[in-house]
């Protein structure tokens, strides 16, 4: 029963994405202005900032691990 109402939820929200437009005026004054290569740039060094924050977190992580099992 959980899995339909899941679906079902799915499929209205889904349905509810086809009733909006493609008109979108605020990226096209941006794209026009050229400021969203500027959105992008955020976007990008926030998400690679983030990337590498977790890869050093695994790293440190991995070294506490390897700590904990050789004295055990």
């Amino acid at each position: 029963m959980k899995k339909i109402i899941f679906a079902l939820m799915l499929l209205l929200s889904s349905v509810q994405l086809f009733a909006q437009s493609n008109d979108v005026e605020m990226a096209d004054a941006l794209r026009s202005n050229g400021k969203i290569y500027v959105v992008v740039i955020c976007i990008v060094i926030i998400l690679v900032g983030l990337l590498i924050y977790l890869f050093s977190l695994d790293k440190r992580l991995k070294k506490i691990e390897k700590k904990s099992s050789d004295k055990n």
